[in-house]
């Protein structure tokens, strides 16, 4: 039996099982969740304090919620489990087998994984726009896409959990979780965008959003790649004092949960512009594309003012070239994709519930900041220019729902404004690191 629901704002129709009965797949996960989180409390308790006693004790409910809500985090969440402990049991203790065993050097140590989870995404990109240029083949290719983004995200999960065990043994007062700086939260970043967008894909029955938000998710791995060759940011370092806090397990993931959202929404926006232009013939009025045109040649420009050394020579050139003949490809094939795309209901309520999710959790991140700095620095706001630019983004996105709730924002107003407030987002995320100093600097360019 099945029930349907309708959106009120979309065209498309959805059909979800009903869940007041639970399968025995479903008690068999929470039960598996449960049992790990009470090994973990038992084996590790001593090293946690109160509130790392209490966030552990909470995940436990919350993952099962998670995978109980959205049933495909289940087999996502086993999976990612069992692959980490595989690799941290053929550590036996021991970093250098990394370089020694045949699964840890080629798939699961924290390095493999994460060069791993890159070219998956790469790859999903591709085939997500393969799938948009194509005909009889179109569905076959966005399953694929979507299959290979689902095994990246898994790939950067595992690195991250065996990244969390690799720094104790580094060293027991250099182990943290890693969320602490830009080569880590860049991976948050990317996995966390690319699980929301496959939410948003299963939810509205439609791949071709992929090809948009994929570009974004690919845009933060290129990132990462030259961070790590530029910086060797792979490496493990200490904490610097102020992060060696409980509060920061909470109140990062929380931000780029904002961070992830609102860059899908602004990718949501930017196809809901090409569809709404695809039958201009003027390419003077084609705004989005020149706009990102702009956008892209102003990369390698911010990046090699710093010198043709330390910003990787060549790489923000290539990088420029490839993402120009990516716009190009976009607007002349724009009448292709906009046919392809779903209806401007539908791109208009992704939107907006990314946008709601997003400031949600920016809203808590935000509080909890304040909290953490007036433990860490003895006040909740310092107008440091972190703290400021995060105001900045919050005051962008509460305006965006209040003339939306309030007044009926639609359209290509909002869609601008979702764009323009990725803009914001980046600079807040970015920028305050690249260009501007002060108390946040923990990830210096």
């Amino acid at each position: 039996m099945t029930t349907t629901t309708v959106n009120a704002t979309a065209t498309q129709t959805i059909t979800l099982r009903p869940r007041s009965r639970r399968s025995a797949f479903d008690w068999l996960f929470a039960l598996l969740v449960v049992a790990g989180g009470l090994f973990a409390f038992t084996r590790y308790a001593g090293a946690m304090d109160v509130y790392e006693k209490g966030i552990l004790l909470a995940s436990m409910p919350a993952a099962v919620a998670l995978g109980w809500f959205w049933g495909p985090l289940r087999v996502l969440m086993m999976a990612v489990a069992g692959f980490s402990l595989l690799a941290l049991a053929s550590y036996h203790g021991d970093l250098a087998n990394a370089e020694k065993v045949f699964w840890l050097k080629y798939f699961l140590s924290s390095q493999s994984a994460i060069l791993w989870m890159s070219v998956l995404f790469f790859m999903g990109t591709v085939f997500y726009w393969i799938g948009m240029f194509s005909t009889a083949q179109a569905p076959v290719m966005e399953r694929i896409a979507s299959g290979i983004v689902w095994t990246a995200v898994g790939m950067a999960l595992i690195g991250t959990m065996v990244r969390w065990y690799e720094s104790y043994l580094v060293g027991a007062d250099v182990g943290h979780i890693p969320v602490s700086n830009l080569y880590e939260v860049f991976v948050l970043f990317c996995w966390l965008t690319a699980t929301f967008y496959l939410y948003f894909e299963q939810r509205y029955q439609t791949r071709t959003l992929g090809a948009f938000v994929m570009l974004a998710v690919s845009g933060a791995v290129g990132f990462l790649l030259w961070y790590t060759v530029v910086r060797d940011a792979q490496e493990i370092q200490p904490l610097v004092p102020a992060l060696k806090s409980w509060w920061m397990k909470l109140h990062v993931p929380a931000n780029f949960i904002g961070y992830g959202t609102f860059s899908l929404a602004a990718m949501v926006a930017f196809a809901y512009l090409i569809k709404m232009q695809a039958a201009e013939t003027q390419w003077r009025r084609l705004t989005p594309l020149w706009l990102l045109g702009i956008a892209l040649c102003f990369v390698p420009v911010a990046f090699r003012q710093r010198g043709v050394g330390q910003a990787g020579g060549t790489y923000w050139v290539v990088y420029a070239v490839i993402a120009s003949l990516i716009a190009a490809g976009i607007l002349l094939g724009r009448r292709r994709i906009a046919a392809r795309l779903p209806a401007l209901e539908v791109l208009d309520d992704v939107m907006y519930k990314a946008i709601a999710v997003g400031f949600a959790f920016f809203t808590i991140a935000t509080v909890l900041g304040a909290l953490w700095a007036a433990e860490a620095w003895g006040g909740y706001w310092s107008w440091d220019p972190k703290e400021t630019w995060a105001l900045i983004v919050w005051l962008n996105y509460a305006a965006w729902l209040h003339m939306r709730l309030m007044k009926g924002l639609r359209g290509t107003v909002s869609a601008w404004w979702a764009l323009a407030g990725l803009a914001v987002t980046t600079f807040a995320f970015l920028g305050v690191n690249m260009f501007l100093s002060g108390l946040h600097s923990y990830g210096t360019l």
